[in-house]
């Protein structure tokens, strides 16, 4: 097993679910943090308890990573002391709606292929110029069940996770000769603001996505991560696909009747 300890870690949509997740857990385990996302307050928030709690030292930037000229910016901003990024977790990612495409709304989906392909593009690349001269790192990219199988009106949200599924297999063989590892890690249902977001804050229809199952929490894929990073030097985990007991597929699940 691999240590963490003095690692530099980046997380993009650190401010809650898998994000937050994976910072706390890093954190444990002795990593130094690079913490991206939209809202510096929180950001600044869960730094000052990780650091505290933790010992560690985070480095906090706002960033919307849909666009461009914003991720060049921090990236080039960073002090020499955080260029040394080992891992990178592009988890930065949403839903939006699910309406079948006839009656699908643009906006939703340039949201959605904006900040799941094209911000993962930006910041893998930003990150990469800093792990390719060192022949070192490991990018690892949230995936999804729906990037396995479509369900409906899932179409724009799985049509980006098949993009994931895609690019994380590229990487993989463009960065072969690099030593850079690259990993997709697919949950099925995860219990974070994933469907408060897809429902554009309607919680009463968020909260029947769940209703009858016990699904993940984000620090089970957290978890999971976490595993992927710490194998020894000569291992990668090319692909975790995670999900509840109680589904199959991202279009199989059983409910109990309450």
């Amino acid at each position: 097993m691999k240590g963490l300890k003095n690692k530099i870690v980046v997380i993009t949509g650190a401010t809650s679910g898998i994000g937050a997740a994976c910072a706390k857990h890093f954190a444990k385990e002795k990593a130094n943090l690079i913490l991206l996302a939209r809202r510096l307050p929180i950001l600044k928030e869960l730094s000052k308890e990780l650091t505290e709690k933790y010992k560690i030292k985070v480095y906090c930037a706002e960033l919307d990573v849909r666009k461009k000229s914003a991720v060049q910016k921090v990236f080039a901003a960073l002090p020499v002391e955080w260029q040394k990024i080992d891992v990178l977790i592009n988890n930065a990612g949403l839903s939006r709606g699910l309406d079948k495409i006839d009656s699908g709304k643009s906006k939703d989906w340039e949201e959605m292929i904006d900040t799941n392909l094209k911000g993962l593009l930006y910041v893998t690349y930003e990150a990469l110029q800093f792990m390719v001269p060192r022949k070192s790192g490991h990018i690892i990219n949230l995936g999804s069940t729906a990037g396995h199988d479509v369900y409906p009106a899932g179409n724009v949200y799985c049509a980006t996770k098949f993009g994931v599924k895609a690019l994380s297999e590229s990487f993989r063989i463009d960065l072969l000769d690099k030593n850079i590892k690259v990993t997709s890690v697919d949950p099925g249902m995860v219990e974070t603001n994933f469907s408060k977001v897809r429902f554009h804050g309607d919680e009463s229809r968020a909260n029947k996505v769940y209703k009858g199952l016990i699904p993940l929490s984000a620090d089970d894929v957290a978890d999971a991560i976490i595993y992927c990073a710490t194998r020894p030097a000569h291992v990668n985990i090319n692909e975790i696909i995670l999900t509840p007991i109680a589904q199959a597929s991202a279009n199989f699940t059983y409910r109990k009747e309450n």
